[in-house]
């Protein structure tokens, strides 16, 4: 009787234990194929004057959970960052969360501060570089500015995000709040920011461009 029993348990643990590989094996294979979306941006990706779960970031991940989307977003905005700052958060950050995508949503605060036109160029395709060599898809959310500077200074601003995506050969992202600044029912009483009525806008909006973009390349 206990020669017959160890048989059965040794016969038990040969169906076993394959099986149990194989589900190791999937579990493993199911992270490595997902994404990662890294969100290097300043306020408007940040909530800014809003509940961090009210924010288009938040819930664009929410939508792609729903949807089963195998897309996990870390969101690296912080409100009234500039190219220069987010090039010295950005290695640490890459090395944190090893992103296998990101998103750069910089510039807007350089040029409301005037910077020079040049520089915010030279310091996008900064930002790109790094995250190249971390073996990062990239890319570029474009941005718009008011004509404080006069319109010179305007147009070579938004002309900087198309060179910059040319040159370094990447996808962009039109500006999303290219009509929702348009209508004041929509925006925080600065003018700058969107309310929580318009994060949903803008969710749906770059998930049209980003869905897209990510699995395509994946």
């Amino acid at each position: 009787m206990f020669v017959k029993f160890r048989y059965l348990f040794a016969f038990v643990l040969i169906i076993l234990i394959p099986f149990q590989a194989l589900s190791d094996q999937g579990e493993q294979g199911d992270t490595s194929e997902k994404a990662v979306l890294l969100i290097l941006g300043d306020s408007l990706s940040a909530a800014y004057g809003l509940q961090q779960h009210q924010g288009w970031v938040s819930l664009l991940q929410k939508m792609w959970e729903d949807d089963n989307i195998p897309i996990d977003i870390v969101n690296a905005a912080v409100s009234g960052e500039t190219t220069d700052g987010g090039l010295a958060r950005f290695p640490r950050l890459l090395d944190q969360h090893t992103p296998s995508h990101v998103l750069i949503e910089l510039g807007g605060n350089d040029g409301l501060q005037g910077h020079n036109i040049n520089k915010i160029k030279n310091n996008l395709n900064s930002l790109v570089n790094v995250a190249k060599e971390n073996n990062a898809v990239v890319f570029l959310q474009e941005m718009q500015i008011p004509s404080n500077y006069g319109r010179r200074y305007t147009q070579m601003f938004t002309q900087n995000f198309s060179k910059v995506a040319d040159e370094q050969d990447i996808a962009t992202i039109p500006f999303f709040l290219e009509e929702i600044a348009l209508n004041q029912e929509l925006m925080q009483n600065d003018g700058i920011h969107p309310n929580a009525e318009a994060q949903p806008l803008i969710a749906n909006f770059m998930d049209r461009h980003l869905r897209s973009l990510i699995l395509d390349v994946q």
